[in-house]
């Protein structure tokens, strides 16, 4: 799986008794994430993970870094929420965006209630929309409550 916060996020949602893979551009080679970086198309941004308990499915994009201390704002590039409004309507699954402290949002939540931020000066340069950190949802109200402890790996 992918980074860090990727890693963690599967980690929360296994001990809550999610099964977890990996999507979007994690497992996608080296040369083919470059070449869709380049590129408009709704695919850049495909969440990074799929996961499912019983019959639920949901796909889930973590939001690593994404966060401002000063503001208390999340910070979600407004590209990918149109994007994600469109997978939402094709796939018929929600989407939920995961935060590095693990608060959560939809692209619904991030629309009705961000505010359109500045375009960045480091990244891509698109426009964010910006979120109070109190407008999030829990992760354990959205994914249930921890049935067994996170592993951790030894250091």
């Amino acid at each position: 799986m992918g980074d860090a916060h990727e890693k963690h996020v599967a980690e929360e949602l296994t001990a809550r008794g999610w099964s977890v893979n990996p999507w979007g551009q994690g497992v996608l080679t080296q040369p083919v994430q470059a070449a869709l970086c380049k590129t408009d198309s709704s695919l850049r941004w495909t969440p990074d993970l799929l996961a499912a308990r019983g019959d639920r499915l949901t796909m889930i994009d973590c939001k690593s870094s994404m966060t401002s201390r000063a503001t208390g704002r999340h910070a979600i590039e407004r590209a990918a929420v149109r994007s994600h409004f469109q997978l939402v309507a094709w796939t018929e699954l929600p989407i939920y965006y995961v935060f590095d402290n693990l608060d959560v949002l939809t692209p619904y939540d991030a629309l009705t209630a961000g505010q359109t931020g500045p375009h960045s000066l480091s990244g891509s340069g698109a426009p964010y929309l910006l979120v109070p950190t109190t407008e999030c949802r829990t992760f354990d109200s959205t994914f249930g409550l921890r049935k067994h402890p996170v592993a951790r790996e030894a250091a």
